[in-house]
């Protein structure tokens, strides 16, 4: 048998978790291009961001916060908007900011996270449903039943169960690998906020 005639054998709990499988793809594709697209040298951004300041260039500077993609320009464009404002003003406009480009940078992670738990389930489920089928069998037919009559019954057990574990632990895998990148562009984001309050404290000088 081919592969598509073995997961046949799994029954209608397979549709499931091939559902389960497309929509985990789906995020992790569209995660993975999202942030991909954000990432920028934050190191080299800031000091450039930083010399123009120094320059009295701070038109050009938002300019180029607002070119820039990523997290670390969205809350740089935050902080220079409000640039001649007092301290805490900008210090308010970069948290705010900062909460909503890490509520973007988490958008999906908790739904990747959710199927990853959800589709081993699945496949458990599927062991029942098959054992179910088997043990109905063995009642139909008053116990005098062969290897051949329980096989649909193990078929779909096993399989099911094989299939949810399967896709279970490659969601996992993307959840962590996703969670890790989204952690260091806060990381880059939170070192950058830094860096933005210390140019404050440099004009206020």
């Amino acid at each position: 048998m081919n592969i598509l005639e073995i997961l046949a054998k799994g029954g209608w709990v397979m549709i499931l978790i091939a559902l389960s499988s497309i929509a985990i793809l789906t995020i992790f594709v569209e995660r993975f291009f999202t942030l991909r697209s954000v990432k920028i040298n934050a190191r080299s951004f800031i000091l450039h961001v930083r010399n123009l300041l120094l320059k009295k260039q701070l038109d050009e500077a938002l300019k180029t916060a607002k070119l820039t993609p990523g997290p670390v320009a969205a809350i740089t464009k935050s902080a220079l908007e409000k640039y001649k404002r007092p301290k805490e003003e900008i210090k308010e406009a970069i948290e705010t900011a900062g909460r909503g480009q890490i509520y973007q940078l988490e958008k999906y992670l908790g739904s990747l996270a959710t199927l990853a738990a959800i589709t081993p389930m699945l496949g458990f489920l599927g062991t029942v449903t098959g054992m179910i089928k088997a043990f109905m069998k063995i009642e139909a037919l008053g116990g005098n039943v062969g290897p051949g009559v329980l096989a649909g019954g193990i078929w779909e057990a096993l399989v099911t169960t094989a299939a949810g574990l399967l896709v279970g632990i490659i969601a996992i895998i993307f959840y962590n690998y996703l969670q890790g990148q989204v952690e260091r562009l806060v990381f880059e984001m939170e070192d950058s906020s830094n860096d933005l309050l210390e140019m404050v404290r440099e004009e206020e000088a």
